[in-house]
């Protein structure tokens, strides 16, 4: 089966790679609007992209009416952000935050989602998240025009809150204790409980 990405509509094209580029990260994105609202959305195309400097990447897509999402509105005022990662007990108020408020109604209050003060940005973080980079906009990059169209945004990862009871006697991260959780396609999630070790050769 071949499928001609250049000729199928926007909306066949995001199921074809939301079905198929998986399991995705998932960005829990606060932000701050110049006159004081919190935002917070989940965002499953993000990933990591370098260490030197530490720079992460998410990327909000236009609604399909062409308008930003209040998460891109947010950071082009207030240009911080923090993005918090989803533990499988966070995956309920994290997809009822994606639901669409109002511009300016502050999913931490709507939902009942704690919050918590961050060092370096002004933001706050979800204060049960298991790790949360706090963010300084480094640019963003948009792709294509109108509705689905991306807007590309590049974090410079100012600090990290890692919450003590996710360490494994190492002091590292245990992937079991994080039990994060990764978008598949549709309304499937994955999450770290299941893993194998390949030694690099």
């Amino acid at each position: 089966m071949l499928i001609d990405f250049t000729k199928i509509p926007a909306r066949e094209a995001y199921a074809w790679m939301a079905g198929t580029i998986l399991p995705r990260p998932i960005a829990w994105v606060s932000t701050l609007s110049s006159d004081g609202h919190t935002n917070l959305a989940p965002f499953s195309f993000f990933q990591g992209i370098t260490s030197n400097p530490p720079v992460l990447m998410f990327v909000p897509v236009n609604n399909r009416d062409g308008r930003k999402k209040d998460t891109l509105r947010n950071i082009e005022q207030i240009p911080e952000f923090v993005v918090n990662l989803v533990s499988f007990a966070l995956a309920g108020p994290m997809n009822n935050s994606a639901a669409t408020l109002p511009y300016g109604e502050s999913e931490f209050e709507k939902f009942g989602i704690a919050s918590a003060p961050s060092e370096r940005v002004r933001p706050p973080r979800v204060a049960a998240a298991p790790v949360a980079f706090e963010c300084a906009l480094h640019s963003i990059v948009a792709i294509g025009e109108g509705g689905m169209a991306a807007n590309v945004v590049f974090g410079r990862i100012l600090a990290a809150h890692v919450r003590e009871d996710v360490l494994g006697a190492d002091g590292q991260p245990d992937p079991g204790k994080l039990d994060l959780v990764g978008r598949l396609g549709g309304s499937l999630y994955a999450r770290t409980t299941e893993r194998f070790a390949l030694e690099r050769p």
